[in-house]
């Protein structure tokens, strides 16, 4: 009777460990734009993570354009077809909160990357924090600890307010560094920073140099610098992408880019999330990758967002 209480409880447990492996069979991935590198070596890692897992596992890759209601709709058709895990870039942070709700309703697991999503199960971003510090510290050191130096803001999303707080923060504790402008939005592109920098060359005579929140911006602002024949400023920026390599290797303005690994970043998203679906959950629900700081001395040695994995 004792053996057969034991070969019962045993039977239990093995049936509960069973039913705790859930198999990953779908994920449906919504990002900002698939034209942009940055989103595509994002879908790359997350697709390469989840073939690990499971290699019959259905990859829904799709790009919402930066058109918030189109991500809704694309939750919403995640949702009809039933997937595990839905990989998300957030629209807009606090506003997709309600579709992330929607599908966590729905018994699906919820992952933001790059930038955190309100209410998500799980965020996996670079430290921009830290990425705005080591971008605005190469400033601080090249220009002795002296200058006049401008923030050039950008739209305002979590990873965007992260960089420049960082880089206040370094640059406030410079006390022979002065902050021209801090509060311009680049729009994140090469057109709005080229706007911005025109506008702040031809206010400020003197400008030492420019600390701008992505590499489009850094691209754009070199440019203006180039129109209006303005030379001798150090531009530093976020990302580390395909573009500022090449703009790191020829004759420009823009010095350093803090790096972020989107490949790694989504690698990362989707392994954690398939364990948080099989009862591991992190101890930390946001995740912050390091940067590495790209210069012109070092961007040989740079991997990129397109190296093969």
């Amino acid at each position: 009777m004792k053996k057969a209480l034991l070969t019962a409880a045993a039977i239990i447990a093995l049936s509960a460990g069973g039913a705790s492996a859930k198999e990953l069979k779908s994920i449906g991935i919504s990002l900002g734009s698939m034209g942009n590198p940055f989103f595509v070596a994002l879908s790359k890692g997350a697709e390469a993570e989840a073939k690990k897992i499971n290699p019959n596992v259905k990859v829904n890759t799709v790009g919402y354009d930066y058109d918030l209601n189109k991500q809704f709709n694309q939750i919403d058709n995640f949702i009809a077809a039933g997937v595990d895990m839905i990989l998300l870039n957030p629209g807009d942070p606090n506003a997709i909160e309600p579709a992330i709700k929607r599908a966590q309703a729905a018994g699906i697991l919820v992952v933001a990357v790059d930038t955190a999503a309100k209410g998500a199960d799980i965020t996996v971003t670079t430290d921009n924090t830290q990425a705005g510090e080591i971008a605005c510290q190469y400033i601080v050191d090249k220009l002795g600890g002296k200058g006049d130096v401008i923030i050039q803001n950008g739209p305002q999303v979590s990873a965007v307010i992260d960089r420049v707080n960082g880089c206040k923060k370094v640059l406030g504790a410079a006390a022979g560094i002065r902050v021209l402008s801090s509060d311009q939005d680049g729009k994140g592109s090469r057109d709005g920073g080229l706007a911005v920098m025109q506008g702040h060359l031809t206010r400020f005579p003197k400008v030492d140099a420019v600390f701008t929140i992505n590499d489009p911006q850094a691209i754009g602002s070199d440019l203006a610098a180039k129109q209006l024949n303005r030379s001798n400023i150090i531009i530093t920026s976020v990302d580390g992408a395909p573009d500022i390599e090449s703009t790191l290797k020829a004759n420009t303005l823009v010095q350093a880019s803090a790096s972020q690994d989107p490949y790694v970043m989504a690698q990362m998203g989707v392994r954690l999330g398939n364990e948080a679906l099989n009862g591991k959950k992190p101890e930390q629900t946001v995740i912050l990758l390091p940067s590495k700081l790209v210069t012109r001395a070092n961007v040989n040695e740079y991997k990129g967002w397109q190296a093969v994995r």
